[in-house]
């Protein structure tokens, strides 16, 4: 019975570890991706506004 314990022990452990680790790639993936959407959108803001500035320079 005290085995049996244990290994119930052991499987709720690796779930709850597996369940974290799943969690931690989400939130760094979503991360990476919040940050990459934001230096395009900068960039492009950037490029736009040089694109303006050569337009109205001629």
């Amino acid at each position: 019975m005290i085995g049996l314990s244990v290994a119930v022990g052991r499987f709720v452990e690796a779930l709850f570890w597996a369940i974290l680790r799943v969690a931690g790639v989400v939130t760094v993936a979503v991360v990476a991706v919040a940050a990459a959407a934001l230096l395009a959108w900068i960039v492009t803001r950037k490029i736009w506004a040089r694109q303006k500035r050569r337009r109205a320079g001629r």
